[in-house]
């Protein structure tokens, strides 16, 4: 029955320090003014990192992630034959951690970012110069490295978030863009 009692009152405190540790501590910050701390991103972002063989990084994908919250996407939110930065806020940033051919073209090693062009039934995929930019406002044709054409696809569900994944393929990666009812894909395949 001690043992009982003597364990009851552990977890008590363990429970009730902490706690009142941390009212403390946040009378501590508002008394000092503490560091104004932003708003949790209603776009958060995300990362997404490919591995190939022996573990080693083929991709990696920086992008904002908006939600559909109801709201018209593809040729109204996201206007039909205008250049999208491919997610929200800052523009987003493709690093290929080795040469890479996409449609044809040998593209080095480096970090682009990734702006596409969607259409109703084609999305153009280019890969520019410019980085650590915000939207599209700054882009500049001139700085395209490649551009390549894929067709949209009709999404299986609904994809409420801009979302991107890849998926292993032949010597490379797909890498899949998606939201609200459709996807693309973009092939990235080692340079030789």
């Amino acid at each position: 029955m001690k043992k009982l009692i003597t364990v009851v009152f552990f977890f008590l405190g363990v429970i009730a320090i902490p706690q009142m540790n941390a009212q403390d501590t946040t009378e501590t910050l508002k008394d000092n003014d503490g560091p104004n701390f932003s708003k949790l991103d209603v776009s958060p972002l995300d990362v997404i990192l490919f591995r190939g063989e022996n573990n080693e990084p083929f991709a990696r994908v920086l992008y904002s992630r908006p939600q559909t919250r109801d709201r018209e996407i593809f040729g109204k939110l996201v206007p039909y034959g205008e250049v999208w930065r491919t997610g929200a806020n800052e523009a987003t940033e493709i690093t290929l951690y080795q040469d890479m051919m996409v449609s044809g073209k040998k593209i080095k090693k480096g970090t682009y970012t990734l702006f596409t062009i969607p259409k109703e039934n084609e999305w153009t995929i280019i890969l520019n110069n410019s980085t650590n930019i915000w939207g599209a406002y700054d882009y500049q044709v001139e700085k395209d490295v490649a551009r390549i054409t894929v067709p949209v696809k009709k999404a299986k569900a609904p994809i409420e978030a801009l979302s991107m994944s890849f998926e292993p393929i032949d010597n490379g990666a797909k890498l899949y863009i998606g939201w609200d009812d459709r996807y693309v894909e973009v092939p990235f395949k080692k340079a030789n």
